[in-house]
């Protein structure tokens, strides 16, 4: 992790009258600069490091002070960075083998979304894009898939 983003991890934590601990610069080092990861993912990877009530404990916190954000897919979910750490994104998930894909924002996308909020009496103040498909690998395993005839 860089020292901006240590430097706002600290900042964010502070003004909320929370001490950068081991475990939370754990888990943010866990999340940086990877894609998202499911609670189970991040489990495996932090084994050794800290114990699972701390993980969960610090995940919530996160999520509590806008400091991670959650991707859901289907009826699970990952969680990752939020755009605090980095630039503004969307996802495509594939529903065959979980693959996400980040894909930068584009100008015309943001331009509808906050033109929609409007048109229903909302100043947006954030958002998530998320496409669900089939990635390529998937389509070839399964023909079907590719043809569109399920």
């Amino acid at each position: 992790m860089d020292a901006n983003a240590q430097a706002i991890l600290q900042k964010i934590l502070k003004d909320n009258s929370c001490s950068l601990t081991r475990p939370r610069q754990i888990v943010c080092q866990l999340l940086w600069q990877h894609e998202p990861q499911s609670m189970h993912e991040l489990g495996v990877r932090s084994q050794g490091l800290l114990d699972r009530a701390s993980l969960y404990r610090t995940v919530s916190l996160f999520e509590r002070l806008g400091i991670v954000q959650r991707l859901y897919i289907g009826w699970k979910y990952k969680v990752e960075l939020s755009d605090i750490f980095s630039h503004h994104h969307h996802h495509i998930s594939c529903l065959g083998c979980g693959k996400i894909v980040a894909i930068t924002e584009e100008t015309e996308i943001e331009q509808l979304i906050s033109s929609l909020a409007a048109q229903h009496g909302f100043s947006a103040q954030g958002h998530q894009l998320e496409v669900r498909g089939y990635c390529a690998a998937c389509q070839k395993n399964n023909k079907k898939l590719a043809t569109g005839k399920l």
